[in-house]
């Protein structure tokens, strides 16, 4: 659960099953007392029809955990880490950095650092697609040391600079759930 309209979903469906909750937010939902096993199934099963899924394995829900932290971080935040990522999410999640890495990678296939970028590059292009901004006011905006550092690192994924991405009439950007 990555955006708002999941949280409404989630919301939803618990009311439909006549489930009490104290607090749904991205990636969790606080239920009011014991929940039978069978109504687990019933959840997951209409979570399912609307393209989520209800975890329940400590280690998912970890790397859930660090996905909403980094999403958190690279969409919701306009001030520059005081800190460097790892130290980051090893206070925020509070677990050691090395070991939330290694789950990360098993759960995920790719390192927490390559994620990082890749999401703190969908940013970039949702900023680049809503032409408020400069490419220098972007980079500053989202912390890069400067322009060409930038511009590599956004052609290095994308293949593109981004004033070519600009160009583009069909520009495609990747939903964050994919990312």
């Amino acid at each position: 659960m990555v955006c708002i309209r999941c949280q409404m979903v989630v919301k939803s469906e618990l009311e439909k099953i006549g489930l009490d909750y104290y607090d749904v937010k991205i990636g969790e939902a606080d239920i009011k007392g014991d929940v039978s096993e069978n109504t687990l199934r019933k959840l997951d099963s209409s979570l399912k029809k609307s393209g989520l899924e209800l975890m329940s394995s400590r280690k998912n829900i970890l790397v859930e955990k660090i996905v909403i932290a980094i999403m958190d971080l690279v969409h919701n935040r306009d001030e520059q880490l005081k800190v460097n990522l790892s130290d980051y999410l090893r206070h925020k999640i509070n677990y050691d950095y090395t070991y939330l890495a290694n789950l990360f990678s098993e759960v995920k296939h790719t390192t927490i650092e390559k994620f990082y970028l890749k999401h703190r590059i969908e940013r970039v292009k949702e900023l680049i697609i809503y032409d408020e901004l400069n490419l220098s006011e972007i980079s500053f905006k989202m912390h890069y040391s400067s322009v060409a550092h930038l511009s590599n690192q956004f052609k290095k994924i994308t293949g593109l600079s981004p004033s070519d991405y600009k160009k583009l009439k069909s520009r495609s950007r990747d939903t964050l759930e994919d990312v």
